[in-house]
């Protein structure tokens, strides 16, 4: 039985800390939040960080998609520690030292990039029902450096000891050099590159930076709505989610010798894939709507879940049932948290 090796898995992205309370919808509409959507903020949505922390009751979780997913993915892997390497860039401050503490409980080997101009950075996570409004203020994320962390040899060299790659989209606004120098690396070296749509917004906004890193993809995440958005943007002409997958799985690709993999999540439907020709849909697990928590992170857990199995060699079909079981595991749980012990098999 393959096991994962340490730093197998190599994630990038935008360390934030969650700030996550449930919230009413005059809150919402106070800040021109749409109930479930992600948006980065603007001048009018500074206030808000500060609003809900008196407010309302809240509760502190590492968080950003990427990390999030290597969370994820360790916490369903188990032993050895630090399969997951994380990077991403903090402040010197409060936050900054709750995210290596947090990341260091989660046993993710995170070496984030620490730098003094700007903090670090937050999402507020305003629940309300089984929806999320996510409101990040990328801060200190923002301000990755290829040169100034990527580039250094010690980190690299982490890159290139990885065998499966995985970065949402998110990152995108902040420095696409970077995804691309380890999308090539992955692609030249026929290891595993992941991408996640992320947000709708992404794909509509950042759509030019999205589709310079598309043809190094292997495996594309996303939600249904975000598969809408990208078909439209795209000119798809259909608004068919398994249509959407093949026509995403046929756009080009450099490494020829694997055949990229499309993933769609739809909440409580089906998970579509595609696979080979076909596409097949796999059910999600049951779950009783008095059991649902907290819908925030189910799908950075369900990617999670989905490449805990895929750094050790499972099936796809594997991945997916793994995915499904992390994603009905966070649910049920406050932010992006999970019990001790996984109990998947």
């Amino acid at each position: 039985m393959p096991t994962a090796s340490q730093n197998a898995l190599f994630g990038m992205g935008n360390p934030l800390l969650d700030i996550c309370a449930v919230v009413d919808k005059d809150f919402l509409d106070k800040y021109g939040l749409k109930p479930n959507d992600q948006i980065l903020a603007e001048e009018k949505h500074k206030e808000m960080f500060e609003e809900i922390v008196k407010k309302f009751k809240v509760e502190y979780h590492a968080g950003g998609a990427s990390q999030n997913s290597v969370k994820v993915a360790q916490w369903m892997i188990q032993e050895p520690h630090k399969v997951g390497t994380f990077f991403g860039c903090i402040g010197k401050d409060k936050f900054g030292k709750i995210l290596k503490e947090k990341a260091e409980e989660a046993n993710v080997d995170a070496r984030y990039y620490e730098q003094s101009e700007e903090p670090t950075g937050t999402c507020a996570a305003c629940i309300t029902g089984d929806n999320r409004s996510l409101i990040a203020n990328l801060a200190a994320a923002n301000c990755y450096k290829k040169e100034k962390h990527l580039d250094l040899e010690e980190n690299w060299k982490l890159v290139e000891k990885a065998r499966v790659y995985y970065i949402a989209g998110f990152f995108l606004t902040v420095s696409l050099e970077s995804i691309l120098k380890v999308a090539k690396q992955a692609s030249e070296n026929n290891k595993i590159f992941c991408l996640n749509l992320s947000a709708p917004f992404i794909c509509e906004f950042f759509k030019e930076a999205l589709m310079k890193v598309m043809p190094y993809v292997d495996i594309l995440f996303g939600n249904e709505t975000e598969a809408t958005v990208f078909a439209r943007e795209q000119g798809f002409e259909t608004e068919d989610i398994e249509e959407i997958a093949k026509k995403a799985q046929s756009l080009s690709k450099v490494n020829k010798k694997r055949q990229r993999i499309v993933v769609f999540t739809q909440g409580k439907g089906g998970t579509v894939m595609t696979k080979g020709d076909k596409v097949e849909t796999f059910p999600v697990l049951e779950i009783d709507q008095s059991e649902i928590v907290d819908t925030n992170g189910a799908g950075d857990a369900f990617v999670g879940g989905f490449l805990s199995q895929l750094v050790q060699d499972k099936t796809f079909e594997q991945c997916i049932r793994a995915g499904h079981y992390a994603a009905n595991v966070i649910i049920r749980q406050a932010g992006c948290t999970f019990p001790e012990k996984p109990d998947f098999q």
